[in-house]
């Protein structure tokens, strides 16, 4: 394991949130990676691996996620996950 978890606050960008499409991109880019991921919007964790746990959170444009990784690549899994939403999930 790592130094412990890395974290960063994103906001949605995308016009239409985090529904079904913009979930897969982000398992998709999260699964690459061993470390743990958890996303938080408000009171709730979800797995940053799971495509229902994201869906879940509703997370609109302009919702801010909190991002926790942490294991051997979370460097590198914070900032592609970091780049993919700063992207608006390749939509806009």
């Amino acid at each position: 394991m790592g130094d412990g978890p890395i974290t960063c606050e994103c906001e949605i960008l995308n016009q239409y949130g985090i529904h079904a499409r913009p979930a897969a991109l982000f398992v998709k880019t999260a699964s690459r990676f061993d470390s743990d991921i958890i996303v938080e919007k408000d009171d709730n964790r979800v797995s940053g691996k799971s495509i229902m746990g994201l869906m879940t959170l509703e997370a609109s444009k302009g919702t801010k996620l909190r991002i926790i990784v942490e294991g051997d690549d979370a460097d590198d899994a914070i900032q592609e996950i970091r780049a993919l939403i700063e992207s608006k999930f390749d939509e806009d």
